[in-house]
């Protein structure tokens, strides 16, 4: 991808903030922790014990994990909620123990995870709050890394909103013995991996350090810049008093364009991140990079998740 220059521009040292620069208070109204969740509670009970340790008002999670399963549970804090729906449509990767009753025949395990692959069925077992319809799902990756007489271990990269222990049942019908899934582990979730996730208690360790010794350097490195939440999207640079203006609800017009990709086509999904790299909205592209060039004025996007506070910039400001 080139990125194209669309008007020359500058920022102020007055206003805003790089999203690393910011304080602890500041990535807790707007910030994401990536926690790597242990088997037992919930998603939800695990979101409410960090919202009450922390004391913050807002706080989700991206992606539900069965109480049994550990790994990838990214918890978003205040604003950055507004970008839950972007997150669920991750693609997932999970490593799955299948318990195969009667005894592994690898040859027939084999065939029936190659059965597996590509685009498949997924329907959501019975104990799924999901109502039960037909439905399909991409399987990009499945391979098998371990077998053992009753056990096989399998990594899977996946469409969201895959269900493994769907997967599990099917191989089992495939080969035709009962096969339930007795371990699960989400390793990667987007561009999130279980290598930059923390516990439960080393967050509870590091914001201890904040509340009683005064040390906020271990829970500030913790909860993360919720740019994160978009690295993946293509971004469009703009001016600062573009930046006061969408913050304010309007949409991006022409001459607010600082850069951009040259490849934009009406309909694609971007950040709109000023100067300084704050994220200021997500928004969906009226126009495609080359038509832009060709015109003066006019709207080009409109946001579909307002992220800045108004106030950050002067809404007039040239």
């Amino acid at each position: 991808m080139t990125r194209i220059t669309v008007s020359q521009a500058s920022t102020s040292a007055e206003h805003g903030k790089r999203p690393e620069a910011r304080t602890l208070e500041e990535r807790m109204m707007a910030g994401i922790i990536l926690l790597d969740k242990a088997a037992g509670p919930t998603s939800h009970q695990l979101t409410a014990w960090a919202k009450e340790l922390l004391g913050i008002e807002k706080m989700g999670h991206g992606g539900t994990l069965d109480p049994f399963a550990t790994g990838v549970l990214p918890l978003l804090l205040g604003r950055s909620m507004r970008l839950t729906s972007g997150l669920l449509s991750h693609s997932k990767t999970y490593v799955a123990v299948l318990r195969v009753h009667g005894g592994v025949d690898m040859e027939r395990i084999e065939a029936a995870v190659e059965q597996q692959r590509g685009r498949i069925y997924n329907v959501p077992p019975d104990i799924s709050a999901v109502k039960v319809q037909v439905r399909t799902r991409r399987i990009d990756r499945l391979e098998i890394l371990d077998d053992d007489s009753e056990h096989v271990v399998l990594e899977i990269d996946c469409e969201a909103g895959t269900y493994i222990r769907t997967m599990a049942r099917d191989i089992g019908l495939l080969i035709g013995k009962k096969t339930e899934l007795v371990e699960l582990r989400r390793t990667a979730s987007g561009i999130f991996s279980i290598e930059n996730c923390v516990t439960m208690e080393q967050l509870a360790d590091a914001w201890w350090l904040y509340s009683e010794k005064g040390d906020d350097s271990a829970i500030t490195q913790m909860i993360q810049p919720m740019e994160l939440l978009v690295a993946s999207r293509p971004s469009v640079v703009i001016k600062d008093s573009a930046a006061a203006s969408i913050a304010h609800g309007a949409p991006l017009l022409r001459p607010g364009i600082v850069n951009m990709p040259d490849d934009l086509n009406p309909g694609d999904e971007v950040s709109l991140n000023s100067i300084k790299g704050e994220l200021v909205a997500t928004a969906e592209m009226l126009l495609g990079s080359q038509e832009i060039l060709s015109i003066e004025q006019g709207e080009v996007a409109r946001s579909t998740a307002v992220l800045l506070p108004t106030g950050v910039y002067p809404r007039h400001k040239k």
